[in-house]
């Protein structure tokens, strides 16, 4: 009897079905595998655990990573007010460049008015110092853009006269990245406004 061969075409073309559909569910599998994994990962670095004294387990969510933020955010603030307020006239050009890096648009907007307002020309001029003496930070880290307002007291040394004021300002900070050594906790300040300046009475 002579035997029945199959059409190749047809054979090629179940073939080429099975290779598909195996390497299609290759990839399924692997995808699924790879968005578990994601998954996984994310929750295991949003959450923490510590066994308390009873050894009952007690979930942390984000704990250490806002208690990090609000260390980096009260930083980077402190350090911008005391560049930005505390020149003289050797340093205030380096000081004001590195405080630049620091902020957008608005906080240059603010130097250049100060510019304009020849600021940095009386402090050449009469060769005024100014030294910034605390830096009170109220912080918001409900949600990003995170809101702050500052107090700076700072002193305005004219020789033999010291005059002592406070400023308030306010502004906004969002997330960006880390640029060492211009700006080493990747934040930077939005919307700065100076809302208001007074002059303090001499201490008795």
């Amino acid at each position: 009897m002579k035997p029945v061969y199959k059409n190749i075409t047809d054979i090629l073309r179940l073939n080429r079905f099975i290779v598909l559909a195996v390497v299609s569910l290759c990839l399924l599998s692997s995808g699924l595998s790879l968005g578990m994994l994601y998954h996984y990962q994310e929750k295991l670095l949003n959450s923490a655990f510590a066994i308390q004294s009873d050894g009952s387990v007690l979930p942390l969510e984000l704990v250490d990573q806002h208690e990090s933020l609000e260390v980096e955010a009260l930083a980077h603030i402190d350090r911008f007010h005391r560049l930005f307020y505390g020149i003289d006239g050797t340093n205030h050009r380096t000081h004001l460049e590195k405080a630049l890096w620091l902020g957008n648009a608005s906080v240059d907007a603010v130097y250049r008015q100060k510019q304009s307002d020849g600021v940095y020309n009386r402090l050449l001029q009469f060769s005024l110092r100014q030294e910034v003496v605390q830096v009170d930070i109220e912080l918001h880290l409900d949600q990003e853009p995170y809101g702050f307002r500052a107090r700076t007291v700072f002193e305005v040394n004219r020789g033999t006269v010291t005059d002592r004021y406070q400023l308030d300002t306010s502004g906004e900070l969002v997330t960006v990245d880390r640029n060492f050594p211009h700006n080493p906790h990747g934040l930077l300040i939005t919307n700065f406004f100076e809302d208001s300046l007074r002059k303090l009475e001499p201490q008795p």
